[in-house]
């Protein structure tokens, strides 16, 4: 098929700016909160589905990067989570002019109108994609029957540094007053849009389990997926796959974790782990855990649920856990 081939053959040669370019950029700090304000590249950005020449299905993501500019992502056999072969891709840059976002890479054009993404591949093939929002399919998950429910959207009871903002939504920069061990957990998130910032300014928090063990929370749709981006164990472990929405997308974890065990001695006989789904994919199984910089807590004994600060309007809503006895 023209379509695999090439991209097989693209994935190889094709450079664009690396992600340590990016985090060399001046930061923007200009964060958008709802649809409604975030302008123009906000309807443009985000996934598109459809097929490339004899119907074979294609994926794309596009990633707004301020004043009309984008990158793009096409994915053979589908988006991320969603059919995509795992290594199959192909980077284009973009702009818009006249209402119409114009993309480019090598033997790749593209163009983008009123949601419908169509282009050309080598040998003259026809690609043509419809914009769509994908949801988590655990989003608005409710608690079950002997849950502690720690965020409802009415008070922030449980939390200790917290505030509601928006009237219905939890702030960042604070911990649980309850300490935890071995548990599964759901937490929903929403970055802001920023599309004029690069990398760890963009859209940036964490969830640190026990106070300890961070599992990235960041802006990082259409990258990589790599330990520091979103659903990273930071400096152990990126994610089996870049499940991260376009920015302000609703989005969950949901965590199986298991606390480290230390004998009589005190001496540690099994490392913390933990599975993680995000947006009801696995990205981490049964992943052992090192301690990670920035909690209260390293003794890796029962601590709080932290949600950090990087000075960014990341939401939490939906907020639950079940202790295991």
């Amino acid at each position: 098929m023209p379509f695999v081939r090439s991209l097989a053959a693209l994935v190889a040669v094709v450079i664009l700016p690396s992600l340590a370019a990016f985090a060399a950029d001046p930061p923007g700090k200009r964060a958008f909160l709802t649809a409604d304000t975030a302008g123009p590249d906000f309807l443009v950005q985000g996934e598109y589905v459809g097929t490339i020449g004899n119907a074979t299905k294609v994926g794309a993501q596009v990633i707004a990067l301020g004043d009309g500019k984008f990158d793009a992502v096409l994915y053979a056999k589908g988006l991320p989570g969603d059919g995509w072969d795992g290594k199959t891709k192909v980077r284009l840059k973009g702009e818009t002019s006249e209402g119409v976002t114009k993309l480019i890479g090598t033997n790749f054009t593209g163009e983008i109108k009123d949601g419908t993404l169509r282009g050309t591949a080598e040998e003259g093939v026809q690609y043509e994609l419809k914009q769509v929002e994908r949801k988590s399919p655990t989003l608005e998950a409710k608690p079950p029957e002997g849950a502690i429910v720690l965020f409802d959207g009415t008070n922030v009871d449980a939390w200790e540094g917290m505030k509601l903002e928006e009237g219905k939504y939890l702030g960042i920069g604070g911990r649980t007053k309850a300490k935890f061990q071995d548990f599964t957990l759901h937490l929903e998130f929403r970055t802001p849009f920023m599309p004029f910032d690069r990398g760890q300014a963009r859209g940036n928090s964490g969830m640190y389990l026990l106070d300890q063990y961070e599992c990235q929370i960041l802006d990082s749709f259409g990258l990589e997926g790599l330990d520091n981006e979103c659903g990273g164990i930071y400096k152990a472990s990126r994610p089996k796959v870049n499940m991260c929405l376009p920015p302000l997308s609703w989005q969950t974890y949901d965590v199986d974790f298991t606390a480290a065990r230390f004998d009589a001695t005190g001496a540690k006989v099994s490392p913390a782990t933990v599975t993680i789904r995000h947006n009801g994919v696995v990205i981490h199984e049964n992943q052992p855990l090192v301690v990670t910089p920035g909690g209260k807590q390293s003794d890796e004994k029962p601590g709080a649920l932290f949600l950090q600060d990087h000075g960014d309007p990341v939401r939490f809503q939906n907020i639950w856990i079940v202790e295991k006895k």
